[in-house]
């Protein structure tokens, strides 16, 4: 046996690039990307990247330099995910909702070569520039992304995106791969005070993370994808290159707003689409002249944030088919998903609801998934309650944290990959999310899930969308405190603190009721749709509680961070979770 040697012919190494080569061969007539009046087959869309990977190399791009794009979801947002790598390249693609600061950084940590940017981006890269210009960083080869179906004419510089393709090779060769621990992608995340962290993607996670993802949703042949998630966010969840290993129709917009995702739906016939809960409520809260109706059912994915159940019974009455997803930047994206049963349908709706709503079990990808002990190491029972931290390991998980040794040796412990996230594991083997470590609240020695107070408060017929934080107590230590948006119809006034807080006290545990209700008119959210709950915290840690006559009076102190402005308000990066 072990006389028997790898050769070109029975080893070839793993990369999602090889499924733009086969789609532009088996599906050449196939529709590949719709954007506006644009509409390419897989065969054009080969053709252009390969002409973007000779004109790269033509810049001087090679090997495991940094490409970066700011776009939304266009057409060359897409096809920069097989460009780049064809070059030999990595790329970097950039929250298009950062600030100047955030993106210069980010540019001057990866050392970016060439930095593409939508037109309507331009301004935004020219303030990020100039950051880099002040600090004598190098600055990258800027390529302007103009509209494809509408031409503007805004430059930043000489060189434009769809000139670069007309002036590239069509018959390019790509660069030849032959390590598939070589480097794909590199995507930022940081909590609220860390220097952004660049998570490292190799080929051989991101094709069998595209995989198993394809084979974990069901998705068959000629899908039509429409692309409700950023493209910047984990590469689409893989869904950037698995579309072309299904030879899918990629539905591009600009904007996931409700009028443009239900035309898309409609005038398409969509079968699938990805997001985060937040668009649940953008589609629950169209007006009828936005809303179309479904002719089908279509499929989502979702994650982002524990999804509750009484939000996944409303989507699902549109005619959603919703499952559940968990996952982070460091696993490439999903990493559990919430296998259906067949057994399941035959429970009551909310029943399936909260089934549904659950974590799940790990993506074909991943080797193992647990729920530990930190400080042991040792895995808690599988009965629901007991509560420990999800903990991976895989080909999928992240190689590692760019230019920070110290942070990818904490990462990574005794084999396993420490998410940060705290959940159970049920007798049936699917795991779910209580909280994030930092997130859970602990009350007079109680632990109190933030989800499981939301999942109530999501249940109120009054509340569109809802967030509860650990507040400082006198007595208890810390309480929970809710911050509210209401529904657009109720009128200013017709529900108050009072009745939310009375309404907890019917429906839980005393301990675990707020003892402060905030209603706002928008919680904070990353560009994902995830609610920024250390903004949250930050507000609720200038709350103070004093016992008035067995009552709780609430103040507000308010805390700046020497500018004049509630340190809530600072800019800061996205999270990493989906």
């Amino acid at each position: 046996m072990d006389q028997l040697s790898k050769s070109q012919a029975n080893y070839v190494p793993l990369s999602p690039i090889t499924f733009l080569q086969r789609a532009a061969v088996v599906y050449s007539d196939r529709t590949s990307v719709v954007f506006e009046g644009i509409r390419f087959t897989w065969k054009e869309t080969y053709d252009r990247c390969r002409r973007m990977a000779s004109s790269l190399r033509s810049l001087h791009v090679s090997k495991n330099d940094v490409v970066s794009v700011l776009a939304p979801n266009v057409p060359a947002m897409y096809e920069m995910h097989f460009a780049v790598p064809m070059a030999g390249a990595v790329l970097n693609t950039i929250n298009t909702r950062l600030d100047a600061v955030s993106v210069a950084t980010i540019l001057k940590h990866s050392e970016a070569k060439v930095f593409f940017v939508d037109y309507e981006y331009v301004r935004l890269a020219g303030d990020a520039l100039k950051h880099l210009d002040d600090g004598n960083a190098p600055l990258p080869l800027v390529v302007v992304i103009d509209d494809i179906d509408a031409p503007t004419g805004i430059r930043l510089g000489e060189l434009e995106y769809e000139q670069l393709i007309a002036s590239g090779d069509p018959m390019y060769p790509p660069c030849p791969l032959h390590d598939e621990w070589d480097p794909i992608a590199l995507n930022y995340t940081s909590g609220t005070t860390s220097a952004p962290k660049g998570v490292v993607y190799s080929h051989r996670g991101a094709f069998l993370s595209t995989l198993s993802l394809l084979l974990q949703w069901e998705v068959g042949s000629e899908p039509v994808y429409l692309w409700s998630l950023p493209m910047f966010h984990c590469n689409g969840w893989t869904f950037t290159w698995g579309m072309a290993a299904r030879g899918g129709a990629n539905i591009c917009i600009r904007a996931t707003t409700a009028r443009d995702m239900y035309r898309a739906i409609a005038d398409h016939h969509v079968t699938h689409m990805c997001s985060a809960p937040i668009v649940f409520n953008i589609l629950l809260e169209a007006s009828p002249a936005e809303r179309r109706t479904l002719a089908a059912p279509v499929s989502v994915l979702t994650g982002g944030a524990p999804p509750p159940a009484p939000l996944l019974e409303k989507i699902e009455r549109l005619g959603f088919r919703v499952s559940h997803a968990y996952g982070l930047t460091e696993a490439t994206g999903p990493a559990l998903v919430c296998e259906w049963r067949e057994e399941w349908n035959h429970r009551p709706a909310h029943e399936q609801a909260w089934l549904k709503s659950r974590q799940g079990i790990s993506v074909l990808t991943l080797a193992d998934v647990d729920v530990k002990d930190v400080e042991t190491m040792r895995s808690v029972p599988r009965d629901g309650n007991s509560l420990g931290e999800i903990v991976l390991r895989g080909s999928s998980i992240m190689k590692g944290y760019y230019k920070n040794r110290e942070a990818t040796d904490a990462a990574f412990r005794d084999g396993w990959f420490l998410t940060g996230d705290v959940g159970v594991i049920h007798t049936d083997g699917y795991v779910e999310i209580k909280d994030r470590s930092k997130d859970v609240i602990i009350s007079g020695g109680e632990n109190i899930s933030s989800v499981e107070v939301e999942t109530i408060l999501y249940r109120h017929p009054m509340v569109l969308e809802a967030a509860v934080v650990a507040m400082p107590h006198p007595h208890w230590g810390e309480t929970p405190c809710a911050f509210l948006k209401l529904k657009k119809e109720c009128e200013a006034g017709s529900i108050r603190e009072e009745d939310i807080i009375s309404y907890c006290r019917n429906s839980m545990s005393r301990f675990m009721v707020p003892k402060k209700v905030v209603f706002m008119e928008e919680l904070p959210k990353t560009s994902t749709g995830k609610i920024q709950k250390f903004l949250l915290r930050e507000t609720a840690r200038g709350l103070k509680v004093t016992e008035t006559q067995g009552k709780n009076q609430v103040a507000y102190v308010n805390r700046n961070n020497g500018h004049g402005q509630p340190e809530a308000q600072k800019q800061v990066l996205p999270f990493s979770r989906l």
